[in-house]
């Protein structure tokens, strides 16, 4: 087997240690930016793009307007109303000037180019947490898939190293993209968003037909594959929905699955953005609210819980 290429770079924008929630153990979760999704309701707006973005909080700011002077790609203008704008994409080059330069530390950038060994280098660090609870490295987003040479890369360094690896992903990715992940992958927690394609598309702006695909396949590959539903208000909370949903998993023999309450937790991420949250005024849903749902997978035979 060719070993990993370790100096091969990814955007990140963050790595997370001490994870308890996204795999078996304790864990490193590195979050890749970039997602070909864009869920109304998603709580890490910042990882849709690819490239890095300088989020802004308007609390802090004092308006000294030296982050446009900073900036040398020019990125950073002033409107009319002498409002700063900060350009997406290709404009700003991710540089981070215009962060260090903030005198009331209002900016930060949300995205960072880094090699497989540099983000190796920070996973390696928790070693012996991993080896005494059964952690690891989880690769998450984002969607990880969409950096799928980078992806490639880091899992198969993680391997090298003895770690027990885990994503977090939509499977949104052509089959063999998906495919050449599963070697490197011990465990796969996959979202389900809805089991009706125009729906699924009307709110996260593609269909679900490689979701499922690449789902089904995982689960007839034999992974350890975790099936987790976020319950959202409005999209995916009827009784018919659940019932559509349980259905499909079991035509696909998924047998578990985990319900996600929807919370709040991105939405400040939102107005740092400069950008208007969907769900801003839906109150989060409780654990217990999500009860029958619960029972009504397990009537179709998915082990459900939340």
């Amino acid at each position: 087997m060719k070993p990993a290429d370790r100096t091969k770079t990814g955007i990140v924008f963050n790595i997370q240690k001490f994870s308890i929630n996204d795999g078996p153990g304790i864990r490193t979760t590195v979050f890749l930016k970039g997602c070909p999704l864009h869920c109304r309701w998603c709580s890490n707006p910042e990882s849709q793009a690819m490239a890095p973005q300088v989020l802004r909080d308007a609390k802090k700011c004092v308006g000294c307007h030296h982050c446009v002077e900073a900036c040398p790609a020019h990125a950073v203008t002033l409107d009319a109303n002498g409002a700063l704008h900060f350009a997406p994409n290709s404009a700003c080059a991710g540089c981070g000037r215009c962060v260090r330069e903030c005198p009331a530390q209002a900016l930060e950038v949300a995205g960072e180019r880094k090699t497989v060994q540099q983000v190796l280098d920070v996973v390696l660090q928790d070693r012996p947490f991993y080896e005494e609870s059964g952690g690891g490295l989880t690769l998450s987003g984002g969607e990880f898939l969409l950096q799928h040479e980078f992806s490639l890369e880091l899992l198969k360094a993680a391997k090298e190293e003895g770690l027990h690896t885990c994503c977090e992903t939509t499977a949104f990715a052509a089959p063999d993209v998906f495919d050449a992940m599963l070697p490197y992958l011990d465990t796969l927690y996959i979202d389900m968003k809805h089991a009706d394609a125009d729906r699924h598309k009307k709110f996260t702006g593609v269909d679900n037909a490689l979701c499922l695909e690449n789902l089904a396949h995982a689960i007839a590959a034999g992974k350890d594959v975790l099936v987790r539903i976020p319950i959202i208000p409005g999209f995916n909370d009827s009784t018919d929905d659940a019932e559509r949903m349980a259905a499909k998993l079991h035509e696909i023999g998924a047998p578990r699955c985990q319900l996600l309450p929807f919370h709040q937790f991105g939405e400040n991420k939102y107005a740092l953005l400069g950008r208007t949250y969907a769900y801003r005024d839906v109150d989060a849903l409780t654990k217990d609210a999500l009860a029958d749902t619960v029972a009504l997978f397990r009537v179709h035979g998915i082990d459900a819980f939340v």
